[in-house]
């Protein structure tokens, strides 16, 4: 029977009361219970105008550890006012998530508990407190499962690399890495992950060869050591590796940086270029190496075979969407070579064409964690696109008759496409409008935002960094390196990659590159990324997307932007593609910008190719081919056509309508009179969740108002647009409450905080006076620390009647 007292406490109390002593008295050590601890993720990003605020991050109140990194069950707790099984669909949703196969609710009178592994007799069964299964029990569950044997135990029982930080994987990583050894434990030799760019792929890997290392015995027992051997395309991709995320095997490990066997034996490439010896030294455990240094066309040059087939015993291939996925690449020889190892490929863009496939080769993904779980998670940045349509690239171009190039030459009479420019024909004054939106844009947000340009090809790359610097021309004066080209034959371009991409380091600020910059560089501030070439594939895309995808608050980079000059972003509607823009500011003429959406292999086998791959495999030796002869024809009149703002509607798909009739249309459906909106504007608990809960409805307010420049409180904006009532600018609003002598009533330093709150409505909108971590600020700070403010107050509670109350008085007028 139920205690009627229970009704009184609080769901924290149910869980110290009554829960946790179940499970205490069930066997469950407290170590094993991560309690309302266990925030799984970061929160999302909302972008609001050119801020970004986080969402409250998901949680579970209790995680149930059979050991550190191997969670089995979670329990749901709710106050004694619920039912015992309350909360259910939503702890379901989040053990799917967690990878969790026993999931628990409770209210303090019993439990409910849903197997979702089949295991049990009943999906759903309501017990007594008393009666909650012991560690053994559900560990037996998860086992049958997985499909886990008592012969897999000395695999799946290793323990993940622990630095002494406190570090843990992020939820997703310990799937992959779990999946991954519980494959490797049934002896499965082929594994594929899939993982969003900038989820930490290569932070994964190394928890996964240290694990294997650790249990090698029990996978092998014939041989005392583990061989790995770690594969990529890039050499700042090992070099990164190296140095971070492996650096656990300080010692253990080694890089064939160069062919006939050199190999690098520290930690730091950059001490040792040209460190080693011409026969390879097989005493490391673990060797880096790039395709290339181990592979040629020549039999001399396959380093590789130095080993034995059987010397390595786990094999990883990084970014393996590349030319390790051709069946008839030559990199497709060193797997076939070393097939009798573990042998598993790490991708964000898993490729599937008429001649290349991950799956063909590796099998199905172990485990896939996507772009826009990432976004949601709030791993991961959200994006904004702001899309422009030039009259040339949108409606094609004709010669005059008898019109000739700038070198002279007759122009062939026909109709240029859009194919076509920056190819075969270049317009110099296209290439200027494209580099005036940038530094436009650039100017009236951050001069210094990481930004990079993709181009066409790599002349291409060399005409826009010449003309960014021109008209950056007073930051380039400053540091030359202001703007760089990145590309695969510009050595001075590539020494500044790094620097390119280290957050502390302010230069270079603008890249323009081709494909060097495409994959596999971590430029973690990156605030712009450019579309002035023409993708097809929608890897490619992917690829470039991710260099923004990086979440850096410390550095204020919450979300970042894509300027699409080509009509790259249409590839956002393919169903390949799984993550959705925030927003979409497009530029667009009448007629719209369709075009077919084509897949195309990574390497085409054109004329381009061998450009292609000097920016991707810039290791590689030979000669490149003549260059093309190009159509240039200067003076041509080139503008940005058309203006038309484009939002997701509430089924993610683009909406035609402007930004302004799109915010109008959904207020109006959800709040079909201005009495109900405001309503409902005065009696939130707070504006702030208000305006999170009507960007999530598709009414983002404060971006229209960014967008039209106004200096309106979003509360105008929609009294104005959906409701033609005269809009109020915050200024305004903030003269009449002083005059008003509202204030009156407050004294001393809670007169002083208030008025302060005033003027930082007036500067940034009500979110700014509802956030507490505003009195961290000027000119709060030279009043005092925000609890000492706080406290003049009384207590946090009376400090935030007084806040919500002065965002009362500031709508007093519409009540």
């Amino acid at each position: 029977m139920s205690d009627p007292d229970k009704a009184q406490l609080t769901e924290t109390e149910i869980r110290t009361r009554f829960i946790t002593p179940a499970l205490s008295t069930a066997g469950w050590p407290l170590t094993s219970l991560r309690e309302e601890y266990y925030y799984f993720s970061a929160g999302r990003i909302q972008v609001v105008g050119n801020k970004g605020v986080r969402k409250k991050p998901k949680k579970v109140d209790y995680l149930l550890e059979w050991r550190p990194n191997l969670p089995i069950a979670l329990v749901e707790a709710k106050d004694n006012n619920h039912e015992p099984g309350a909360g259910m669909q939503q702890a379901i949703e989040y053990a799917e998530q967690l990878d969790v196969p026993s999931v628990f609710t409770s209210n303090g009178d019993s439990f409910v508990w849903h197997d979702r592994t089949g295991v049990r007799p009943e999906v759903e069964v309501e017990i007594p407190l008393e009666a909650f299964p012991s560690r053994a029990e559900l560990y037996d569950i998860y086992k049958q499962w997985k499909g886990i044997v008592d012969a897999d135990e000395p695999v799946i029982a290793s323990r993940f690399y622990d630095d002494g930080s406190g570090r843990r994987p992020r939820y997703y990583q310990r799937i992959a890495v779990n999946r991954a050894m519980e494959a490797i434990a049934k002896g499965q030799k082929r594994l594929l992950l899939v993982m969003a760019t900038g989820t930490g792929k290569t932070y994964t890997a190394a928890q996964i060869i240290w694990r294997f290392m650790e249990c090698f015995k029990a996978i092998n027992p014939r041989k005392s050591q583990a061989r790995v051997l770690f594969l990529a395309d890039r050499n700042i991709l090992i070099d990164q590796t190296m140095m971070n995320d492996f650096a656990m095997f300080n010692g253990r490990m080694a890089k064939l940086s160069a062919s006939r066997g050199t190999i690098t034996r520290v930690a730091n490439p950059d001490d040792a270029d040209d460190a080693g010896s011409k026969a390879v030294d097989k005493s490391f455990e673990l060797y880096l190496s790039l395709y290339q240094a181990v592979s040629g066309s020549e039999e001399v040059d396959n380093v590789y075979k130095q080993f034995s087939p059987d010397f390595f015993d786990l094999v990883i291939v990084d970014e393996c969407h590349r030319g390790s996925a051709r069946q008839d690449s030559a990199w497709r020889g060193i797997l076939e070579y070393f097939g009798s190892a573990t042998q598993l490929g790490l991708t964000a863009t898993p490729k599937e064409t008429a001649t290349v496939s991950n799956i063909d080769y590796f099998g199905d993904p172990l485990y896939t964690y996507s772009l826009k779980q990432g976004i949601d998670d709030g791993f991961l940045a959200p994006y904004k696109v702001i899309r422009m349509a030039l009259d040339v690239d949108t409606f094609g171009w004709r010669p005059e008759e008898g019109q000739v190039d700038d070198s002279g030459t007759l122009i062939p009479d026909r109709h240029y496409t859009d194919e076509e420019i920056d190819n075969t024909i270049i317009f110099p004054e296209r290439d200027k409008r494209v580099a005036e939106r940038i530094t436009e844009y650039l100017k009236s947000t951050d001069r210094f935002a990481k930004t990079i340009v993709f181009c066409e090809d790599i002349p291409h790359a060399n005409r826009m960094r010449r003309i960014l610097a021109n008209l950056n021309a007073d930051e380039v004066r400053k540091d030359s390196r202001y703007v760089m080209q990145i590309t695969g034959d510009d050595q001075q371009g590539k020494r500044e990659i790094d620097n390119f991409i280290d957050p502390e380091i302010p230069y270079p600020v603008i890249a323009t590159t081709s494909k060097l910059l495409a994959t596999g560089v971590d430029a973690q501030t990156c605030k712009l990324i450019v579309m002035n070439s023409r993708i097809e594939s929608m890897t490619d895309f992917k690829q470039m997307i991710g260099r923004g995808t990086r979440v850096r608050t410390d550095y204020d980079k919450w979300f970042f932007v894509i300027m699409d000059f080509k009509n790259a972003t249409r590839l956002f509607a393919d169903a390949e593609f799984d993550g959705d823009p925030v927003v979409v500011y497009e530029l667009q003429p009448d007629g719209g910008m369709s075009h077919a959406v084509e897949e195309l292999d990574d390497i085409d086998e054109t004329e381009d190719a061998t450009e292609y791959e000097l920016e991707q495999w810039v290791e590689l030796p030979g000669a490149r081919k003549v260059r093309r002869k190009r159509i240039v024809v200067s003076g041509q009149q080139v503008t940005i056509i058309g203006e038309q703002v484009q939002m997701l509607g509430t089924d993610g798909k683009p909406l035609t309508s402007s930004l302004k009739e799109f915010v109008r249309k959904n207020l109006l459906d959800r709040y079909p009179t201005v009495d109900v909106f405001v309503s409902a504007w005065l009696t939130a608990e707070q504006r702030s969740s208000l305006l999170d809960e009507l960007l999530d409805a598709g009414i983002p307010l404060e971006d229209l108002v960014e967008q039209l420049g106004l200096e309106l409180d979003p509360f105008d904006m929609a009294l104005d647009v959906a409701y033609e009532r005269q809009p109020v600018e915050r200024r305004q609003r903030a003269d009449t409450i002083r005059a008003s002598g509202y204030l009156n009533k407050y004294t001393g330093q809670m007169r002083s905080v208030l008025e302060a709150l005033i003027d930082k409505y007036v500067e940034s909108g009500v979110r700014s006076i509802e956030d507490i971590g505003v009195l961290r600020v000027e000119p709060f700070r030279s009043m005092g620390g925000p609890m000492e403010l706080i406290r003049s107050f009384g207590t946090r509670e009376t400090y935030l009647k007084a806040v919500h109350d002065l965002g009362q008085q500031l709508y007093q007028e519409t009540q």
